[in-house]
């Protein structure tokens, strides 16, 4: 399974200096890519309550307070780097306008020779997609039509394309992507995000919730790969990508725990048991900690330890499967 890291766009970001040091530290000490996150604004008075708070319907977290604009993130990182994955998980598809959306990705693509991955959300804030002139009940549609608008854009000249919000007729557009570059798809379990991720996407990234976050995304995954594969594609080259909201405790954290909230032994338990549901990918994010971003440098630290713990530990997991299956007994 390979490893990921979220890197600095929230406020206590340097972000001349944060972003590129974080990212150059996280390619050289053996990182396979960066991640990047969307959120457009911080409403005071939200139309509607934040929906993942502990119980449900609090008021939105402090680290949303301020975050960087994530392409230009990932532009900046794509400079300073040669060989790690830069991704977006996710970008919300109704906060954009498709055509230029996909015009500035395949500049990235670009610009980093092609390590671009296009993760993708239908978002949940009525607030943020009205600022950008969207109507929220329209997010899935948005949605799609982003994801076409990518496909024609991409694809050979001249690209002609009609939709809801784009109309391109016998044009040539350019720059293209420097490859093919990968689009996933971000959201829970629900029939048409599946059908969704099984019919257009090439893969899922997914966040445990609850203590059966596991078996959740297990049971999805699971969902998605058949579906894929009742609609004449293939499920080997999907791939799913666990975005892990790490929240360290200095105690033990209870039985009942969400996923990656805990000790550091705790993580390295649940980055095992991620691999042992087939995860392909894992994204280390600690940007929603306040203790762990006072300042990047703790926050790259932090990071650190947690990325060799877990490597030592999945190294010795595989060892073990290997002498497990060799033993004559």
């Amino acid at each position: 399974m390979k490893l990921g890291l979220r890197i600095p766009q929230r406020d206590k970001v340097n972000l001349r200096l944060d972003v590129t040091e974080v990212a150059q530290t996280a390619e050289n000490n053996g990182f396979d890519s960066l991640w990047v996150y969307e959120r457009s604004l911080y409403p005071l008075t939200p139309e509607e309550p934040y929906p993942y708070s502990d119980p449900p319907g609090g008021d939105w977290p402090s680290y949303y307070r301020q975050t960087a604009d994530p392409l230009s993130v990932l532009a900046a990182a794509a400079m300073v780097t040669s060989h790690v994955r830069l991704g977006t998980s996710v970008l919300i598809a109704a906060q954009h306008i498709p055509f230029q959306l996909a015009k500035t990705i395949a500049t990235i693509d670009q610009i980093s020779e092609g390590r671009f991955v296009a993760g993708f959300g239908a978002g949940w804030s009525k607030d943020e997609m009205r600022a950008a002139g969207a109507d929220p009940n329209l997010r899935g549609r948005y949605l799609d039509e982003t994801l076409d608008v990518l496909a024609a854009a991409w694809g050979p000249d001249p690209v002609s394309y009609q939709g809801r919000r784009t109309i391109v007729n016998n044009a040539i557009v350019g720059p293209k992507p420097a490859s093919r570059v990968p689009v996933l798809i971000g959201g829970g379990g629900n029939p048409r995000t599946i059908e969704r991720i099984a019919s257009r996407a090439d893969g899922w990234l997914s966040i445990p919730f609850g203590s059966k976050g596991f078996q959740e995304i297990e049971s999805t995954w699971n969902k998605i790969r058949e579906r894929a594969v009742e609609l004449g594609r293939s499920a080997e080259h999907l791939e799913h990508i666990v975005c892990a909201n790490i929240t360290l405790t200095s105690e033990l954290a209870g039985a009942e725990r969400t996923p990656f909230v805990g000790t550091i032994d705790q993580i390295g338990e649940d980055v095992v048991a991620a691999s042992e549901v087939g995860v392909d990918e894992l994204i280390i994010d600690l940007n929603l900690q306040d203790p762990w971003f006072t300042d990047s440098r703790r926050m790259l630290d932090t990071a650190l330890e947690i990325f060799h713990r877990v490597n030592k530990t999945l190294k010795h997991t595989v060892a073990d499967k290997i002498s497990g299956s060799s033993d004559p007994r």
